[in-house]
């Protein structure tokens, strides 16, 4: 399908309009009082770009790479739950626009679409994996294996989630996957007529990493209680060991917001740590990830490869991360806005306004490379040093 959407905010209203308030708001909603993730979008204003003039703007490129891994830009698509619930078989289609566009994508724990599933879809073409610590150690030994079997090339460890942050709006909406038959839900489904219509073509409409996988989910009813019960706030550095020497291969830290636990991940062995707090639906009060990034990459310095997430809306706030150092920057809310907004087509619609953006704004500021972006090219690159 054709699309008009010329922002990431477009595809935003077109979401609302197709998608189930209770899956639209999970994509489109922080923690308590959403502070933090409304400073995740709002800081990047704060950076003002340094305009150049009469500077050579022939043969850009925008390829880099994210940890030794070439891509086409220094994007990739964020680990985000309930994918397959914006549109049905979510997490396949946005797996195979990534693929196209030549990015990663990084598919949930909490995805609808299994890993074999999205292996399937891609035609074997690695993607990343990310994964929680549970406490259920024979199941996550399974997942990482799992991972392993598909071909992963990378797999992304969140270190954020041992509790669940207060998140109203998915509680007053009756979060599910199935969604439960309450009249709340059921008026939802029932103003979207498309999408109910679209998920009946599909056998994918829960947690399918875990269904079938996890002993002790022997039905759907118990799912949301088992979630909630297996994230293990015992998670600690010495976990990373274990993870480590169990996958084999790159690994990479999510949800670092301190420069001394960017430390203590420098430790660790890992490939990467993605300056994140969640996208805002952890600790409301937080601060945003881009005014958290500096401090951060000064204190790990070149020991550990630096990548970041949280508000990014456009070419232009990719492109700021990538001044502040930032190697790589992940979008979560964008690809999900353009799968729900028209599945594979609108994440590619995404993908795309990125990319352009990215492009002229490197372009105005007097760069051909994005490899040569740095603090130089913001006049106030120090708006977030204390």
């Amino acid at each position: 399908m054709g699309f008009q959407a010329q922002t990431i905010d477009d595809l935003k209203t077109q979401a609302k309009r197709r998608v189930p308030r209770m899956f639209f708001d999970y994509a489109d909603s922080g923690s308590w009082t959403q502070s933090t993730y409304f400073a995740n979008e709002a800081d990047f204003q704060a950076l003002k770009f340094r305009q150049r003039v009469a500077v050579d703007m022939t043969n850009r490129s925008l390829v880099s790479t994210m940890i030794g891994q070439e891509v086409t830009m220094p994007v990739a698509i964020a680990p985000t739950g309930f994918g397959g619930m914006q549109h049905a078989d979510g997490e396949m289609l946005g797996a195979r626009a990534a693929r196209d566009a030549g990015i990663p994508f990084t598919l949930s724990t909490m995805s609808i679409c299994s890993i074999e599933d999205v292996a399937e879809a891609t035609g074997g073409a690695p993607f990343w994996f990310q994964l929680y610590v549970m406490r259920d150690r024979k199941f996550m030994y399974s997942l990482i294996d799992r991972a392993k079997a598909a071909g992963c090339s990378a797999l992304v460890l969140t270190l954020d989630l041992q509790i669940l942050g207060q998140r109203h709006k998915d509680a007053r909406n009756g979060l599910a996957a199935p969604p439960r038959m309450t009249l709340n839900s059921l008026m939802q489904l029932a103003a979207r007529p498309r999408w109910c219509l679209s998920m009946l073509g599909t056998r994918r409409r829960t947690f399918r990493n875990i269904v079938g996988h996890a002993e002790s989910v022997g039905d759907l009813s118990s799912l949301s209680s088992w979630t909630a019960e297996q994230f293990d706030p015992k998670l600690n550095w010495a976990d990373i060991g274990w993870i480590r020497e169990r996958w084999g291969g790159k690994l990479i830290l999510k949800g670092i917001l301190d420069a001394e636990d960017a430390r203590m991940a420098a430790e660790t062995g890992a490939d990467a740590i993605i300056v994140s707090n969640h996208g805002g639906r952890q600790l409301d009060g937080a601060p945003s990830s881009i005014s958290a990034l500096p401090a951060i990459v000064e204190a790990v310095g070149e020991r550990i490869e630096v990548h970041m997430d949280g508000g990014i809306r456009s070419g232009q706030d990719v492109l700021r991360a990538l001044c502040m150092g930032a190697k790589g920057v992940y979008i979560g809310r964008p690809w999900l806005y353009g799968l729900g907004a028209g599945g594979q087509a609108g994440v590619t619609r995404a993908l795309d306004i990125i990319r352009t953006e990215l492009d002229i704004t490197m372009a105005l500021c007097g760069e051909r490379d994005i490899r040569n972006v740095g603090r130089h090219n913001l006049i106030n690159p120090d708006v977030f040093v204390s």
